[in-house]
């Protein structure tokens, strides 16, 4: 069943090659997928799920899917719903239908692909595929210097892929093996002193495709040219992979190597959240504001990482780690969705160009407020709930007469990050929404139906993790 969840997407890629409705044939499909994959939160244990075919005897290859445990489910269902809200949201170009709907439905396959692969080289090459298509929407479909972002996000990611890739085929080859549940039963047979160096290589390969400090210049920029519906997908789905892979891979696997560039990385993620958040508030147009505001999030995230290193036995940090992840790719997805709709309404995304749009756009100040408030951690919204348990589980068996150490530390510092993120949306929304009309937004139109239905379906998602977390922490 795993297996139609990424041959769904690539089936329906192919028909719409072949002459089939572009939009109709991918809305099918993801509609389809997100019954599979939210239907397989319920069982998820279940032998059904798994899939093997081998493909190569030496080394031993196999094109494997399966659940290995609640996280690949929360992965899966962030996958398919934010899949169905990027293909229902936006416009394609005249003429380019088959490359802004088969482009995405790529982006979602990869994504998913990866997820749910036991292979490490599968986890690895469906993560590259789905690269291609996100560089195709840009370079040919993207807003600015669409050419130019294009070639420095090929530049950035693929370094960073080879420099993962190096990390993956050293653990490949010190453990003799592929298979990931393979791995996982020899976790803490490899030497402190190759833990190092492998930890280096996927701190950098997985940071830079997470835009970890410094290695995030890509990012903005990439999600300010992307359509609609590339950085939904890429910035709520594709991008996580990097998270997941350090949840996934890294953690079991080297964790004497982490422990030994703990101090680095928690400098690392202070840049992303305070550094990059104060970038994010001088930012002057929406795209770009919601790009960085998305690099700064990472931070919070990469925090809860922090914590798990610093001590394997924290039983906050992983679930942590997993229910903010699911939420910022909820909440950014929605942000982008809505900027471009506010672009297609008033032809603009600076801010210092609108105003008063709530009066001629109720509906769309609303959903904006929603997703803005998300952001910023609104109690009763996904993102509050993950970003309160990454503050516990950093202070998690802390004791007071030893002092504050330096995750805890780093915590301090980092709940700063909720002022930086209250200061810029907030001042993004009073610049779109509130004041006198002006030129751009004084008849600009209001939310269509069709753009109610992606909507309402990540605000679902958003409302239902905050007000009741289990449905992700049952899972893990």
């Amino acid at each position: 069943m795993l297996a139609l969840l990424v041959a769904l997407p690539i089936l329906a890629f192919i028909a719409i090659l072949i002459g089939a409705p572009a939009r109709l044939t991918a809305i099918s499909a993801c509609v389809l997928n997100l019954i599979i994959g939210l239907g397989s939160a319920f069982c998820w244990e279940q032998d059904l799920w798994s899939f093997s075919v081998a493909v190569l005897e030496k080394p031993a290859l196999h094109l494997a899917f399966g659940y290995m445990d609640g996280m690949s489910v929360v992965m899966v269902a962030l996958s398919v719903i934010v899949a169905l809200a990027a293909v229902l949201s936006g416009e394609a170009p005249k003429g380019s239908e088959k490359l802004y709907y088969g482009s995405s439905l790529l982006i979602a396959a990869g994504a998913i692909g990866a997820f749910v692969s036991t292979d490490l080289f599968f986890f690895y090459a469906f993560h590259e595929m789905a690269l291609i298509p996100t560089f195709l929407m840009i370079g040919m479909l993207g807003r600015g210097d669409r050419r130019g972002v294009a070639w420095k996000i090929t530049v950035y990611l693929g370094l960073g892929s080879l420099v993962l890739l190096a990390g993956l085929a050293w653990l490949a080859t010190l453990s003799g093996t592929f298979s990931i549940p393979e791995l996982m039963e020899n976790a803490g047979d490899i030497d402190p002193a190759a833990q190092k160096g492998i930890a280096a290589l996927l701190i950098i390969g997985f940071g830079t495709l997470v835009s970890l400090f410094p290695f995030h210049s890509w990012a903005a920029p990439a999600y300010a040219s992307a359509p609609a519906p590339t950085a939904m997908l890429h910035a709520g789905v594709l991008k996580k992979f990097g998270l997941y892979g350090m949840l996934r891979i890294a953690l079991p696997l080297v964790p004497e190597g982490l422990e030994m560039w703990l101090t680095p990385l928690l400098v690392l993620l202070l840049g992303n959240i305070l550094w990059v958040g104060l970038v994010t508030i001088s930012q002057k147009r929406l795209d770009s504001l919601l790009g960085n505001s998305s690099v700064m999030h990472m931070g919070y995230i990469f925090l809860a990482i922090a914590a798990l290193i610093a001590d394997n036995g924290n039983t906050l940090a992983q679930p942590a780690a997993i229910v903010l992840l699911f939420a910022h790719g909820i909440s950014i997805a929605l942000l982008f969705g809505l900027a471009d709709r506010i672009e297609r309404s008033t032809g603009t995304v600076d801010l210092e160009k609108m105003g008063g749009l709530a009066k001629s756009a109720p509906a769309m100040a609303f959903v904006f407020g929603i997703a803005a408030m998300a952001s910023i951690g609104l109690p009763g919204l996904a993102n509050f709930s993950g970003e309160v348990l990454v503050f516990l589980s950093a202070f998690q068996d802390y004791v007071p007469s030893q002092g504050l150490g330096p995750v805890q530390i780093t915590c301090i510092l980092a709940i700063w990050g909720v002022v930086i993120s209250a200061v810029y949306m907030l001042r993004a929304y009073r610049n779109i929404f509130q004041g006198p009309s002006v030129k751009s937004t004084e008849n600009a139109a209001d939310l269509r139906m069709v753009d109610h239905i992606p909507a309402v379906l990540l605000i679902v998602a958003l409302l239902a993790v905050g007000v009741y977390p289990n449905l992700i922490l049952h899972l893990l």
